[in-house]
């Protein structure tokens, strides 16, 4: 489909039918999804409803194991440590889950990790007095890792947690140099890639994770409904298994006993969304067939030119901070209120995304906003439509 140096744009444009109606600049909310990837979902559901569910899901047992197969060739995984999840979140609540906390226990994270995944830890706090502890940032943006290093050393923690890419900033976070850390202090190691899986290589072995969480429905471009988790072989190997372990993930082998799986099926449930399943596999086909490298290369240089072009607007000022930035561009606009610009810019036919300081109370309260407008970019976006939403803007802040 592409080759090494550039991308069949065109071919992919027309492999995506939203991209005829819209600018859609909400890949960090939902990509639009590749015509394979609704074939493969569609032709599932007329089996289903042609031979019956269960029977559909036995014929298309092969193709149903693709999304271990895709997946781990992804990641640099192997398919025994994938496990489906209904979305990023729920694969973040599994891996919290198998952590048997007790009082005084520390989580450590960032200032920037992910609104469910910070709720989450304060909702651990509050069941089982557990301490977290978030890491500072550096000036440039970011966490300051030597910081993050200390307060490992020092205080031990049961987990330590980082988003990958934040949902409220361009942001990247050096997972891979915080893993180095993690794995000299044998710490156990969750890292949230919901934003960087599908438009940055991510690869297990380098960031040194035990647990690693993604959604389909973002840069990856396929079915809302559908994740996955990754856990490593020192998790499967340790026992580790979610606080509610299923017939899927474990047998019931004596009156009173059960066997979990050996494999990260212990972490899934039996009711499964086979098309969705099937979804999930072909976006992470196509992906792989257009080359993540290639991806994102092009996503950050569609990025960095919008974040260029709004940088000379007067009004507008935009917040992404740190060493390395993702395509995720966020702004906020002088003298508008969120919700109407949104509506502005979605009126000429562009998707964009609202972000409110709820939702990054310590990022926003550092650069004294409010709110942020999310523009992300993908790389089968052109640079003519960087030019109009730049120019779209433009209007608006007039």
């Amino acid at each position: 489909m592409t080759s090494a140096q550039q991308l069949d744009v065109e071919t992919l444009r027309t492999d995506t039918p939203g991209v005829r109606e819209l600018v859609h600049f909400n890949n960090a909310g939902a990509g639009l999804m590749p015509t394979s990837v609704l074939a493969a979902m569609r032709d599932h559901l007329e089996l289903e409803a042609e031979i019956g569910g269960y029977e559909a899901a036995a014929a298309k047992a092969d193709a149903l194991n693709g999304f271990y197969t895709e997946h781990a060739a992804l990641l640099n995984a192997a398919p025994e440590n994938l496990a489906f999840q209904s979305s990023a979140t729920h694969a973040f609540s599994t891996a919290l889950s198998t952590i048997p906390f007790e009082p005084g226990d520390v989580i450590l994270t960032t200032r920037n990790d992910y609104i469910s995944n910070q709720i989450a830890f304060m909702s651990l706090r509050r069941r089982f007095g557990v301490e977290v502890v978030r890491a500072p940032d550096a000036p440039e943006g970011g966490v300051d890792v030597p910081a993050m290093v200390a307060l490992m050393r020092e205080r031990r923690p049961r987990v330590v947690s980082v988003t990958h890419v934040p949902t409220n900033s361009g942001l990247v976070q050096p997972v891979a140099e915080i893993g180095r850390h993690t794995r000299e202090l044998e710490l156990l190691y969750l890292v949230d890639a919901c934003q960087s899986v599908g438009q940055l290589p991510v690869d297990v072995a380098e960031i040194g994770c035990d647990f690693l969480t993604a959604t389909s429905r973002k840069f990856l471009r396929g079915p809302r409904g559908a994740g996955f988790l990754y856990a490593s072989d020192r998790v499967l190997a340790t026992g580790m298994e979610p606080l509610f372990i299923d017939m899927r993930g474990a047998d019931w082998t004596t009156p009173d006993g059960y066997t979990r799986s050996d494999t990260a099926k212990r972490f899934e449930q039996w009711e499964m969304p086979y098309a969705l399943v099937l979804g999930a596999a072909e976006s992470v086909r196509y992906a792989r067939g257009v080359g993540i490298d290639e991806i994102a290369s092009r996503s950050g240089a569609l990025a960095a030119a919008l974040r260029d072009r709004l940088r000379e607007l007067d009004g507008v000022r935009v917040l992404d901070k740190g060493p390395a930035l993702a395509a995720i561009v966020t702004f906020t606009i002088e003298g508008w209120d969120a919700q109407p610009f949104k509506s502005a810019l979605q009126a000429k036919g562009i998707n964009s995304s609202l972000t409110g300081r709820s939702s990054a109370q310590y990022d926003f309260a550092d650069k004294n906003v409010d709110w942020c407008l999310r523009l992300s970019p993908h790389y089968y976006n052109t640079e003519a439509e960087v030019d109009r939403v730049a120019n779209e803007i433009k209007s608006l802040t007039a």
